[in-house]
């Protein structure tokens, strides 16, 4: 990893001494503890929560109002998550209370204490308009047994036929297990729109194929860019298509949303996202992200020479062992490229007798 640039300031302007415009730096190694921040940026810090899953953490983020917070996205909702973020409150936030909370999209890493927040601390809610109604929809959906719906899904990417009938009988992954219920009422934020948080003037730009309407925020009075999950450093973010809208095509999704927001990017930009580390270089950074998965689909049309399902396209795609942890993020993520493939007519489709969508390139 190269060595992190000097960061200076002038006029609020965060700045590299080095000018480096073609790589991509970590100004900071440390993470912040549990219940501890890291100032970023005047007025702005960087919180880490625990996820209990491979990707471990999120990061939020909390911008000083004087007399008190905004915060940036929230955690699964635990108690566990609970105990930390009212120990930010006392701590790093200094006893002042969070009187809003902008959550970049639906995801439950992301939206999980948000309710909790308007519930308990009386703060206005700040999002898009689909993460709000994906978000509140979930909630209110609990199952006990994966649907019809899934079931039949699952068979059409080609879920390993063990896997299939072991999740037959489980308790799926409910969204409302770690997210606290939500109370009616939000304030939408969209495409274009300016917003005043920390001491700055925000402009929104809407991300997609991760997340719908996946809101970043680009300051308008220094470099920093508020980023989600839309942006990520060093890994990539998931791009999967689902049994809600079996046909979508996220891929094309994310690629238009990359190529729009590489516009916007300049090398001296403070990117703070959802994972990882915050870094500059965002550029680079975009130019891989729309790289990356031009690559894999262009491995991916090799490797369908032969008719092949969704669940039998991790190798070209992943490059790596897929485990148990990661096996349905693969596969949703397997299932969007195929089907990209497919809607650019790069690749026909058939189903075989196990129920299974196959995909062989034209």
């Amino acid at each position: 990893m190269p060595s992190a640039p000097t960061i200076w300031q002038r006029d609020g302007q965060i700045r590299l001494m080095d000018g480096a415009t073609g790589h991509i730096h970590y100004p900071w190694d440390e993470v912040p503890g549990e219940g501890e921040a890291i100032e970023v940026a005047p007025g702005v810090l960087w919180l880490r929560l625990p996820l209990p899953m491979k990707l471990d953490h999120v990061n939020v983020y909390a911008l000083d109002e004087g007399d008190s917070w905004t915060v940036i996205d929230t955690g699964f909702y635990s108690t566990r998550t609970v105990q930390i973020w009212e120990s930010l409150m006392a701590g790093p936030l200094q006893g002042r209370p969070v009187r809003r909370v902008l959550v970049t999209h639906h995801h439950p890493d992301h939206m999980g204490m948000a309710g909790w927040f308007q519930k308990h601390h009386g703060a206005e809610l700040i999002t898009t308009r689909t993460a709000w109604l994906f978000a509140r929809m979930l909630t209110l959906d609990v199952q006990n047994r994966p649907t019809e719906e899934t079931m039949t899904y699952w068979r059409r990417c080609g879920m390993d036929a063990a896997i299939l009938s072991a999740r037959a009988d489980e308790r799926p992954f409910n969204f409302a297990d770690v997210v606290y219920p939500m109370p009616l009422g939000f304030t939408r934020i969209r495409q274009g729109d300016a917003i005043r948080i920390g001491g700055r003037d925000w402009e929104v730009h809407m991300g997609n194929g991760h997340s719908p309407e996946h809101a970043t925020l680009w300051s308008r009075d220094d470099n920093l860019v508020l980023a989600g999950d839309q942006i990520l450093p060093s890994i990539s973010s998931n791009i999967g298509a689902y049994a809600t809208e079996p046909e979508a095509d996220p891929v094309a999704d994310w690629l238009e949303a990359c190529e729009r927001l590489s516009v916007l990017a300049r090398p001296d930009q403070l990117v703070l996202g959802g994972h990882k580390l915050p870094f500059t270089g965002l550029p680079l950074r975009m130019r891989q992200l729309i790289d990356n998965h031009h690559g894999a689909l262009g491995r991916l049309e090799k490797h369908l020479v032969t008719p092949m399902s969704a669940g039998e396209c991790f190798a070209p795609l992943f490059k790596r062992r897929i485990g148990e942890a990661e096996y349905g993020l693969a596969l949703v993520e397997a299932m969007a490229h195929c089907l990209h493939l497919w809607h650019e007519g790069r690749a026909e489709r058939s189903l075989r007798e196990d129920g299974a969508w196959v995909f062989q390139a034209v």
